[in-house]
């Protein structure tokens, strides 16, 4: 039976950062994914947006991985020369009874160690943007867009160049706690002992995790999925700024987001699924879009708005609970050394990667020295 000394399950943005962390601190690192490449989950299904970090609550991991990944994002994407701009973002008010949201969220994303963002009247918003309808906005800056690809394709390369290996096409069928070791077995039976073991699986790391022979159950919290459906823009984006409503109690909004060639398009809506695998887009449920959107953009002509796609947020609360926050678990919570189960990582995940990676990576060279 081959021994390792790091497996990380999962080939998507968060496992990468993980694996790169563990290898660049000089572990020996086997990534195992069931896909044929890279990224093919929630990674290449989101909105690629770089979050400041103004909306999570104060002390949460959500507030301080997405703050001090941004960082970390912001410095290795001009590093390595990958694509991302940092085109800012407005936060608007649509009616008058929202103006004084503003300054609540400006003040809680203080608290967060986001303090630049700038409180701007209609006329100093339109005027940044002619297009908008608005009675007030907050002017984020340091909010971007990234290319989320080549972004995964370098985090492959540090760990590829630092030892580490990706094994793809290689799902795991068993995990089972021994003494001293983490014993695995892929699908094609494949047999491994490993010293530590990061579940970075993403919407399946809650069911990776109810499989392990040797966890106890109470600490593997519910799966829930919800999906969300984006729709393109058919023609020019009147913006160059990202531009989000002033949340609601459902969520963010309707909001419309760029890509790098200035494509723009809306969304994610809210949408609760049983299985994370459904992606089509139901055109349908574009006709909702419409008059959200009319709210900070008017001129929004009937028919623009195309089916664009479709991801699934890995979620450990449900529709009826308040959003829960990242559960990063290692040996401290549940007993099992070498294991550290990723639960619920998903917005700011794609904007917290290198910050969890290294906390990921902290905790198990923690948990190394101590053998």
């Amino acid at each position: 039976m081959d021994v390792m000394d790091c497996v990380v399950v999962g080939a998507g943005v968060v496992g990468l950062a993980v694996a790169r962390a563990l290898a660049l601190a000089g572990r020996e690192v086997l990534v195992l994914e069931s896909a044929h490449t890279i990224g093919t989950g929630t990674s290449s299904r989101n909105s690629e947006v770089i979050h400041a970090g103004i909306y999570y609550p104060q002390g949460s991991d959500k507030a301080r991985l997405c703050v001090q990944g941004r960082a970390l994002l912001y410095d290795y994407c001009a590093q390595r020369g990958i694509k991302h701009r940092r085109c800012g973002k407005l936060i608007v008010a649509t009616s008058s009874a929202q103006v004084e949201q503003l300054a609540l969220i400006q003040d809680k994303a203080r608290r967060n160690g986001v303090d630049d963002l700038q409180l701007l009247s209609q006329q100093q918003a339109q005027a940044l943007e002619p297009q908008l309808s608005c009675h007030a906005a907050l002017l984020s800056p340091s909010t971007g867009i990234v290319d989320s690809h080549a972004l995964m394709l370098s985090l492959q390369g540090d760990l590829e160049n630092a030892g580490g290996v990706i094994a793809f096409n290689s799902p795991l069928a068993h995990v089972h706690i021994a003494q001293g070791a983490i014993e695995l077995v892929t699908a094609d039976g494949t047999r491994l002992r490993t010293r530590a073991l990061v579940n970075a699986a993403g919407l399946h790391a809650v069911a990776l995790a109810r499989s392990v022979k040797g966890l106890d159950a109470r600490h593997v919290p519910g799966a829930f999925f919800a999906k969300g459906n984006y729709f393109t823009l058919a023609g020019k984006a009147p913006f160059s700024r990202l531009v989000y409503p002033v949340p609601e109690a459902a969520g963010l909004g309707v909001h419309l987001t760029l890509d790098l060639g200035g494509q723009a398009k809306f969304g994610p809506d809210v949408q609760w699924v049983a299985a994370p695998d459904d992606l089509t887009v139901d055109a349908r449920r574009g006709d909702a879009f419409y008059a959200e959107v009319r709210k900070y953009w008017p001129a929004l002509q009937d028919g623009a708005l195309q089916p664009g796609y479709a991801g699934i947020r890995p979620k450990i609360s449900g529709p009826d609970d308040v959003a829960a926050d990242f559960l990063i678990q290692g040996p401290a919570t549940h007993g099992v050394p070498g294991l550290v189960n990723l639960f619920g990582i998903e917005s700011p995940g794609l904007t917290s990667a290198l910050a969890i990676g290294h906390q990921v990576a902290g905790v198990l060279m923690l948990h190394h020295t101590e053998q």
